[in-house]
This record gives C-alpha cells, sequence and structure tokens, in this order.
C-alpha cells in the first residue's frame, strides 16, 4: 500500500539498468550529480553546455549527441534516466543497436535523412576535437582535403521521396564504418571523458631526421590516424621513419638494408605518379621467403584520393611477399601483400620502379590506385615502435642481404638465385 502514490517506473530505464553492475550504476549517478551541480539545476538536469564541455564534445555532433540522450525532447534538459537508457544502448546494446544508435547520431540534422553534409560536419568536428589540442597549427580549414578522402569512401544508395540526391542507409553506413575503423571507434566513445583515453583519438607521435623535410614526408598525421584505427593501442605511440625514396634513393637494396635495422611492424606508403596514396601494413618484419607468409594482422589501405582500410578476409592466407635474388621467373623479386604470385593486392618490383595493384580476395580490396600498373614516385617505410620501446634504438643485425646469404648458398647449389650480389 505504501507504494500506491510512486510514480509508475520507467520500463526503458529499468531495463537498461539491468545492463550495467552496480558499480557502474553508482558510477553513473555520481557523474550526473557532478554535472547537474554544474548545470545549477538543483540537481535535476544537465544542461548541454555543461554536458558538451565535460565530453569534449563541439558544434552540431554535441548537439546531436545531446538531443539522442535526451530523447529528442528539445527542451535542453537530460536527466539521470535519460543517461541511463541512451547509454544502456551506445555502451551495452548488440552490435545492430549500436549501430543504429550511432546511424541517428551522424544524421546531426534529425531529418532522418543522412546525406553528405551531415558526414562532411560530423567529420569537421571528429577533426577539430582529435587534432585542435596536438597540432596549434592545424586550423579548421586545414581539415578539409581530409574531410573529402574520407567523404570519398562513402555510398549513398537510399532513395528519397522529394530528394534528387541519394542518402545513406545503415547498410551503407556499416559498410562506410568497415573502410574506417577509425572513424567507428571515435563515434563509439564520445560519452568516455577525453582525458580518459577516448578510443579513436590516438595519433601516433611521428619520428623522423631532422635533414627530413616534413613537406616531403607522405604521412601527414590524419593519415597516420586513419590507419592506426586498425591496431591496437600499444602500437600507436610511435612511428619511426625508416626509409624515404627521396632521402635514400629509390633502391630496393637500399630499402631493405634500411628497414632490416629494426625489426617488427611497418607501414609501408606509396605515392605514384597518378597521384594515389596508398600501401600496407606489415605485421611481420620483412625478410626474404619463397613464396607468401605472415599473420592476419596484416592490412591493406588507401589514402588519397579515397580513405579505405581492407583488413585481411579469410579466403587465403597469402599475406605478405618478399623475395630477394631469386632468378625464377616463378618468385618474382620485390615486395608485396596478398593475392597470388604475379596478380598481387599490391606489389612493388625489385627495381623500385614499377609494380601493380590488382583486386584481392586475400584482403577483399579493389586495385589501389587510378590503373593495376603502377609507377612509384614516392615510397616510405615507417617503423611501428611498441609501447615501452620510444627512443630506443636496436643494435644493427646486419642487413636483410647479409641475413640472406646462407639460403642464397643452398639456393645457388639448387640453381635457384642468380650469381649476382
Amino acid at each position: 500500500m505504501g507504494n500506491a502514490q510512486s510514480p509508475p517506473a520507467n520500463p526503458r530505464y529499468a531495463l537498461a539498468s539491468r545492463a550495467f553492475s552496480q558499480k557502474e550504476l553508482e558510477d553513473h549517478k555520481s557523474l550526473f550529480v557532478s554535472l547537474a551541480a554544474q548545470s545549477q539545476s538543483d540537481g535535476k538536469y544537465i544542461f548541454p553546455s555543461v554536458f558538451k564541455r565535460y565530453f569534449g564534445l563541439h558544434g552540431p555532433l554535441g548537439d546531436r549527441m545531446f538531443d539522442l540522450l535526451s530523447q529528442q525532447r528539445k527542451d535542453q534538459r537530460l536527466s539521470f534516466q535519460d543517461l541511463v537508457i541512451a547509454k544502456g544502448t551506445y555502451e551495452k546494446g548488440t552490435k545492430d543497436e549500436i549501430e543504429e544508435f550511432i546511424y541517428q547520431l551522424v544524421d546531426v540534422s534529425g531529418d532522418g535523412i543522412l546525406g553528405r553534409s551531415d558526414l562532411e560536419s560530423v567529420l569537421i568536428a571528429m577533426f577539430e576535437t582529435i587534432f585542435s589540442t596536438k597540432d596549434a597549427e592545424l586550423g579548421p580549414s586545414s581539415h578539409k582535403d581530409v574531410v573529402d578522402i574520407f567523404l570519398n569512401a562513402a555510398t549513398f544508395s537510399k532513395h528519397v521521396d522529394g530528394c534528387a540526391e541519394k542518402s545513406m542507409s545503415i547498410e551503407d553506413f556499416r559498410n562506410w564504418c568497415t573502410l574506417l575503423p577509425s572513424v567507428k571507434k571515435f563515434l563509439g566513445s564520445l560519452l568516455i571523458p577525453p582525458d580518459a583515453g577516448r578510443p579513436g583519438s590516438q595519433v601516433p607521435c611521428l619520428v623522423h631526421l631532422e635533414s627530413v623535410d616534413s613537406n616531403m614526408v607522405l604521412l601527414r598525421k590524419e593519415y597516420a590516424w586513419h590507419i592506426g584505427g586498425a591496431l591496437s593501442l600499444q602500437e600507436l605511440e610511435e612511428w619511426k621513419l625508416l626509409y624515404h625514396s627521396a632521402y635514400n634513393g629509390l633502391s630496393f637494396n637500399t630499402f631493405l638494408g634500411s628497414i632490416s635495422k629494426d625489426d617488427g611492424p611497418t607501414v609501408l606508403i606509396i605515392k605514384d605518379k597518378e597521384g594515389y596514396v596508398y600501401g600496407g601494413y606489415a605485421s611481420q618484419t620483412w625478410e626474404r621467403h619463397g613464396g607468401f607468409y605472415g599473420d592476419m594482422k596484416s592490412f591493406l589501405f588507401q589514402l588519397y584520393p579515397k580513405a579505405s582500410i581492407f583488413r585481411p578476409t579469410g579466403a587465403n592466407n597469402n599475406i605478405q611477399w618478399c623475395a630477394v635474388n631469386f632468378s625464377s621467373e616463378d618468385i618474382p623479386n620485390g615486395i608485396g601483400f596478398g593475392g597470388r604470385v604475379n596478380h598481387l593486392g599490391l606489389f612493388l618490383s625489385a627495381s623500385f620502379d614499377q609494380g601493380h595493384t590488382f583486386n584481392c580476395t586475400t584482403f577483399g580490396s579493389p586495385s589501389l590506385s587510378k590503373t593495376s600498373r603502377i609507377c612509384p614516385e614516392v615510397i616510405e617505410c615507417w617503423r611501428v615502435v611498441p609501447k615501452g620501446k620510444q627512443g630506443t634504438h636496436d643494435a644493427v643485425k646486419g642487413t636483410v642481404l647479409d641475413r640472406f646469404k646462407e639460403d642464397r648458398h643452398m639456393l645457388n647449389m639448387v640453381g635457384l638465385a642468380n650469381s649476382s650480389e
């Protein structure tokens, strides 16, 4: 009888509450009390300005997130129940529920039509949040060209009555997020405070010799952030430039000598004479093999004019290719990723002045350039320095060619290696 006068429980709140532990609910309550106090609302509500300041959300993306959390009442008030209900979906929901929430989130206009302008607003807000505190000289306008390459990866296939342009369907959005894992990570973690190591915000520190002109470097910070979306947090601390063709020469042997001084994962980037920029992440050290090797951590990527990442599909294990000083046509000398012999997803010949990129079932990737035959203009290779190893330098272990000498002796015996060094 004593509960007869109590207001009816919100079933959505009751359901959402069950997704959290008691400790998590207490933490949510503590956060709410703190932000409600800052809002000077007698502890009842959080106001938009306080919410956006705490979570580091600005512009239309911050406005839209607050709107969704407050159940689109448009009253500029966020209650504790609102917060728990939204977090229950956004953080604890099924994969489909979370993707549906983010799909609604990027519709910043709130009209139910996800168009190119919505995505553009979201990307600009993202880059301003991620890079504004990391690089003071980068202004909003500096991100416009990068925004375009991310937009170029999007597909708009949904017909909208009375609208000349097509919009992005939920399936289009899911495919876009698959190609751009950094975007998905960032948009899926907006209710984590920025100072708590929000996923999708990490940008590797790019290290190179002072003699290297930064304007000559292909790997800009936005590109590194994009590639890093497919990597673990431990691999996003520091990337060190090992080889740059403009400084080290367009030479396969020099390339191998430069990268062999550091074992471990590397990022290979190519700019060809068509102006396209692309490459691959090699999870294993580049070493001489007579066939494919590597593991499923490697992937291919595009950087310009479109940004995309292509992870292994499991169709085969043809991941990395590194052939040096073979004389057999069945073992083309050079380095590459995926596909099959003489038809790789990405291949640089040992001459380093030509290569190819074909549709590739290994990574589910298309040709990465304008044409399948490529002529490299600039080649870079970066060492991914694991967390805790920054600033350390391993002793020189001999070049890749040195380590191949014993193998070469055996191959000469069976007539598979040529006689030249």
